[in-house]
C-alpha cells in the first residue's frame, strides 16, 4: 500500500470535501482516504498495482475538482523537504487572503455607488439628473447593470466553481451562491426589457411597477458579503496553524558543513547522512547526529521541555531544532530530511490535524445532501409562495434568500478547526497527539493504567539509604567500602551506589584480588581486609551468620546490597527506582479529575506497594510479566473500563496497543512509537493531564461548533423561506441571509480559536526554573560585579569558574561566558575584589580585571 498527499483546488465548503472523499473513497484498490478543508490536501492510501496517482487526479477532476500529487516538488524530481513543503502551503496561504483582500476591495469600492443608487433617494439622497425621474428609469436600471457587471467579474470565482460543480451533479457552496446571485442579475436584465417595453408602449403604470423590481444590488451584495465571510474564514484558518509554524520556525535554513576540509554554507535541507555540521554559539543544530569534536551547552527546550541547557561533548547527541547556548562542536549527521526528530512531531501534528474523529461523520453526511437538499427547499419555497399567490417577485425574493443563507462551510468547518487548534496547543506544550480519533476517545476514559518502571518512576536506580551496623563505621564509610567494591563491576546497582558515593563527594579505594560473581555480588581487599558486598545469599556462601534483627535494619520494599567481612554485617544500602518528581501531583490531579488510577508493573508485591503508596495509588496490579500486561488491559476494557495506558512505549508495546487510548512517555528522538497514539516529548506525568483537559476542552469546543453549526441552518432556512410572514410578516431580504451564511462559518471558526487560550499544568521542573527565573529578575537589582579571565578553553572550564563564584560568600548568581571571557556575579552582600579573584585563581584561571556594573 502506498500514502500519497494531493493538493487539491477548487473545495470552498463541507459538501466539496464530502464528494471528493466519498468519489475517491469508493476507487477500485483505494484503502483510504481523507480530505482536509482546512489545507486544501488529500491522503490517499491505495494499491499501486490496481491505481495511479493519475488515475486519482483524473477521478477528482471528474467530480468536478483539480488535484495534483505532492510527491514530487515543483522541479518535479525529488520529493520536497517538509520545510519547503510548509513553505509553498504558507505562501499559497498568503497569496489566498491577498488575492481575497483584493477581491472584497474593489467589490466594496463598486458596490457602494451601486447601493447608493439603487436605496439612496429611499433616504432622500440626491440621484443624478440624467437617470432620475419615472421616464429615465431605464437609463437608471442599465447604470445599475454597469456596475454590478465588474463585481460580478471580480467574484467569478464562485459562478466558475459553483455551476462547474452544478454540472457535474455535485453541487456545493458555491453553487447556492451562484444560483442565487446569478438569478437575481438574470432577473434584473429581464426587468430592463419589461421597463423598455413598457417605456415603448407608454405603459408609465408597468414602468413605474418594473422600476421597483430590480435585484442587481441584491447580485452584487450577496457576492461581495460572502467575499467578506471568505476573506474573514481565510484569516481564521491561517491562525489555526500558527503552532505548526513556530514548528516549522525553530529549523534554521542555513547551516555550515565541512566538504573536502572547507567550510561550506548549505541549506538545512541539502545536508546528507554522514556530514560533518560546524555548530557556533547561538546557532540552532539543523540535523539529528552525534559530536565529532568541541563541546557545548545545548537548550534542548522546544524539543523535550527540559529547561536547563545540556552539555554535549565527542559522542553526544544532539536533537534537531535545539540551539546551542554555549561552546563550539562539530557533529556528524544522522537523520536528516524528514528523518529528524522535529520533522517527526510536524509531521505527527500536521496527520493528527487531516484526521477526522468520530464526531466529524455526522457532520460529513448531513454535508453530503445538504446543498441538493436546498437547492430542493428553494424551489419548493418559489413554488409555494406562486401557489399561494403572493407574485412572481416575493416567491423569487424568498427562493434566492433560502439559497444564500444556507451555510454547508460551518459544519464542514466545526471540527477541522478545533482538530487543528488542539493538536497544534499539544505540541507546543509537549504532548503530540497522532489522530483526531485519540484526542475524541481521551475525553470519554474513565480509567489511568500506568506503568511504574521509567513511567511513574525514572528507571534510573539511586541510593535510598545507608545503614552502618558497625559502631566504628559511619554512613559514609560503609557507602565508601560499597562503593569501593562495586567500582569494578557493571551492575546497575553497583553503578548507583558509585554514582550516590561520588554525589556526596567521597573519595573511593582501590580494592585488590577483586572478584565478582554473577548474580551473587563482588568481593575485594580494601586496606588489608577482605570484604563481600551482594545479596545475603552471598554474604552467607562467605561465611556470614545473620545475628537477631540485623535485616530489619534495612529499608523495606527497595532492593538491598548488604556489606560483609565475612563474620559480621557492617551495613547495607538500599537501591530503589527513583520516583519522578511530578508523578505524585499528576495522580492527585487525575483522581481530582474522576479517574480511577492503577499501577501495573512486573515488580514484587512489596516493592510495587511502597512506590504505589509514594505516589497516591490505590489500586496496584503486580508480578505481570509484560507479555501479559496487554490481557490486564483486555480484562478492564471487558468489564465495561474505557483505559487509557501510559508506559515508556517500548516494554508497553502490547498494552499500549490494546487500550482505548496509548500514551507513551519518551524524550524526543523516541517520537515516532507507532503502538501509541499520543507521546509525551517532556516524559512528565503532569502532560497526562494535559492531554485529558486538552481533550475535554476541544470535544466540548466541537460541540458547541457542531450546534451552532445546525441550529444556524436549522433557524436560518425555514426563516429566510418565509415560515414566520404569514403570521408575524418577517421577512429576510437575500442581502440580510447572505451576511448571516457569511457570520456563521465566521462564528464556527473564532469559537474554535479559543482553544489557544489553552493553559497547561507545568512539570516541577519548569516551575523551579520559573521561580528560579523570578529569583533572578528579583536580584537584578542588586550590585552587579564584572570578572574579565584568562585561560577558559572549554564548557568545562565554564562549569569549573561557574561553581567556584558560586561558592563564594555573598555571590547570588553567576554568569559565566566562554566567548566574553567574563564572569558576571550578582551579590547580595559586599564582596571584594580579591576575595572573587582568589576563587577564580584557586581554579587555575586569571583574573586580568574586576569592574562594578
Amino acid at each position: 500500500m502506498k500514502e500519497e498527499k494531493f493538493k487539491i483546488t477548487g473545495m470552498s465548503c463541507a459538501s466539496c470535501q464530502t464528494h471528493i472523499q466519498k468519489g475517491v473513497g469508493d476507487m477500485s484498490g483505494m484503502q483510504e482516504c481523507t480530505v482536509s478543508l482546512m489545507n486544501n490536501e488529500m491522503v490517499c492510501r491505495y494499491d499501486e498495482s490496481r491505481i495511479s496517482a493519475s488515475d486519482i487526479e483524473k477521478k477528482v477532476s471528474d467530480i468536478g475538482y483539480g488535484a495534483s500529487s505532492m510527491e514530487k516538488g515543483s522541479g518535479g524530481s525529488e520529493k520536497a523537504g517538509y520545510k519547503s513543503e510548509w513553505e509553498e502551503r504558507r505562501r499559497s496561504v498568503e497569496e489566498e487572503q491577498r488575492g481575497m483582500r483584493k477581491r472584497l476591495v474593489w467589490s466594496v469600492i463598486i458596490l457602494i455607488p451601486l447601493l447608493y443608487l439603487a436605496m439612496g433617494h429611499m433616504a432622500g439622497l440626491p440621484v443624478p439628473s440624467v437617470i432620475s425621474g419615472l421616464e429615465r428609469s431605464p437609463a437608471f436600471a442599465f447604470t445599475q447593470l454597469l456596475l454590478t457587471i465588474p463585481v460580478l467579474i471580480i467574484n467569478r470565482k464562485f459562478f466558475i466553481g459553483g455551476l462547474k460543480a452544478l454540472f457535474k451533479k455535485n453541487p456545493n457552496m458555491d453553487s447556492l451562491v451562484a444560483i442565487g446571485s446569478g438569478s437575481a442579475f438574470l432577473y434584473g436584465i429581464y426587468v430592463i426589457y419589461e421597463m423598455l417595453f413598457a417605456l415603448a408602449e407608454g405603459d408609465m403604470a408597468s414602468l413605474q411597477h418594473f422600476s421597483h423590481l430590480l435585484y442587481f444590488e441584491s447580485s452584487a451584495t450577496i457576492l461581495t458579503l460572502v467575499t467578506v465571510g471568505k476573506y474573514m474564514e481565510a484569516k481564521s484558518k491561517a491562525r489555526t496553524s500558527s503552532a505548526l509554524s513556530k514548528l516549522v520556525d525553530l529549523t534554521p535554513g542555513k547551516a555550515r558543513i565541512l566538504k573536502d576540509g572547507v567550510e561550506v554554507e548549505v541549506n538545512s535541507e541539502d545536508i546528507k547522512v554522514g556530514d560533518i555540521v560546524i555548530i557556533r554559539p547561538g546557532e540552532t543544530i539543523p540535523v539529528d547526529g552525534h559530536v565529532v569534536s568541541g563541546n557545548g551547552y545545548v537548550d534542548q527546550s522546544s524539543i523535550t521541555g527540559e529547561s536547563i541547557p545540556v552539555e554535549v561533548s565527542e559522542g553526544s547527541q544532539v536533537i534537531s531544532a535545539t540551539i546551542n547556548r554555549n561552546g563550539s562542536f562539530n557533529f556528524r549527521a544522522e537523520r536528516v530530511g524528514e528523518d529528524t526528530t522535529i520533522s517527526q512531531i510536524i509531521h505527527l501534528v500536521d496527520d493528527a490535524s487531516n484526521t477526522k474523529a468520530p464526531i466529524a461523520r455526522l457532520a460529513d453526511k448531513v454535508a453530503y445532501y445538504f446543498v441538493p437538499s436546498v437547492i430542493l427547499i428553494a424551489l419548493v419555497t418559489l413554488a409555494s409562495w406562486l401557489i399561494a399567490g403572493y407574485g412572481f417577485e416575493f416567491a423569487f425574493n424568498t427562493a434566492i434568500s433560502v439559497l444564500v443563507i444556507s451555510c454547508p462551510c460551518a459544519l464542514g468547518l466545526a471540527t477541522p478547526v478545533a482538530i487543528m487548534v488542539a493538536t497544534g496547543k499539544g505540541a507546543e506544550s509537549g504532548v503530540l497527539i497522532k489522530s483526531a480519533e485519540a484526542l475524541e476517545h481521551l475525553r470519554s476514559c474513565d480509567t489511568v493504567v500506568m506503568d511504574k518502571t521509567g513511567t511513574i518512576t525514572t528507571g534510573h536506580m539511586s541510593v535510598a539509604s545507608v545503614v552502618s551496623l558497625d559502631p566504628l563505621l559511619s554512613e559514609d564509610d560503609v557507602l565508601m567500602l560499597l562503593a569501593s567494591l562495586e567500582k569494578g563491576s557493571e551492575h546497575p546497582l553497583g553503578r548507583a551506589v558509585v554514582e550516590s558515593a561520588l554525589d556526596r563527594g567521597i573519595i573511593l579505594k582501590n580494592a585488590d584480588d577483586f572478584l565478582s560473581v554473577f548474580g551473587r555480588g563482588v568481593e575485594g581487599v580494601l586496606d588489608g581486609r577482605k570484604l563481600y558486598a551482594g545479596n545475603i545469599r552471598f554474604l552467607r556462601e562467605n561465611g556470614y551468620e545473620e545475628k537477631g534483627d540485623e535485616m530489619n535494619h534495612v529499608r523495606k520494599a527497595c532492593t538491598p546490597i548488604f556489606l560483609s567481612d565475612g563474620r559480621s554485617l557492617l551495613g547495607a544500602v538500599s537501591i530503589s527506582d527513583t520516583v519522578r518528581s511530578d508523578s505524585r501531583r499528576a495522580i492527585a490531579m487525575l483522581k481530582d479529575m474522576g479517574l480511577d488510577v492503577i499501577m501495573l508493573t512486573g515488580d514484587g508485591r512489596r516493592s510495587a506497594e511502597s512506590v504505589a503508596a509514594d505516589v497516591g495509588v490505590t489500586s496496584v496490579i503486580s508480578d505481570v510479566l509484560p507479555q501479559n500486561k496487554d490481557s490486564v488491559i483486555s480484562d478492564l476494557k471487558a468489564k465495561g473500563k474505557k483505559v487509557i495506558m501510559v508506559g515508556d512505549g517500548i516494554n508497553d508495546a502490547p498494552s499500549l496497543a490494546r487500550a482505548d487510548v496509548g500514551i507513551a512517555i519518551g524524550a524526543g528522538t523516541d517520537i515516532a512509537i507507532e503502538e501509541s497514539d499520543i507521546v509525551l516529548v517532556k516524559s512528565s506525568l503532569v502532560d497526562v493531564v494535559n492531554a485529558i483537559r486538552l481533550s475535554r476542552m476541544t470535544v466540548r469546543n466541537i460541540h458547541e461548533n457542531l450546534f451552532w453549526a445546525f441550529i444556524y441552518n436549522c433557524i436560518g432556512i425555514p426563516l429566510a423561506a418565509g415560515v414566520l410572514y404569514p403570521a408575524f410578516g418577517l421577512l429576510l431580504s437575500p442581502m440580510i441571509g447572505s451576511l448571516a451564511m457569511s457570520l456563521s462559518s465566521v462564528c464556527v471558526v473564532s469559537n474554535a480559536l479559543r482553544l489557544n487560550f489553552f493553559r497547561p499544568e507545568k512539570a516541577d521542573a519548569e516551575v523551579k526554573e520559573e521561580k528560579k527565573t523570578e529569583k533572578k529578575i528579583e536580584g537584578e537589582n542588586k550590585m552587579k560585579k564584572e570578572l574579565s579571565i584568562e585561560g577558559m578553553m572549554c564548557g568545562n572550564c565554564v562549569k569549573h569558574v561557574d561553581k567556584a563564584l558560586r561558592g563564594v560568600d555573598g555571590v547570588a548568581d553567576a554568569a559565566v561566558s566562554l566567548e566574553g571571557k567574563n564572569a558576571v556575579v550578582t551579590l547580595d552582600k559586599d564582596v571584594s575584589d580579591e576575595v572573587l579573584k582568589a576563587a577564580v585563581t584557586e581554579e587555575g584561571y586569571e583574573v586580568t580585571s574586576v569592574k562594578t556594573l
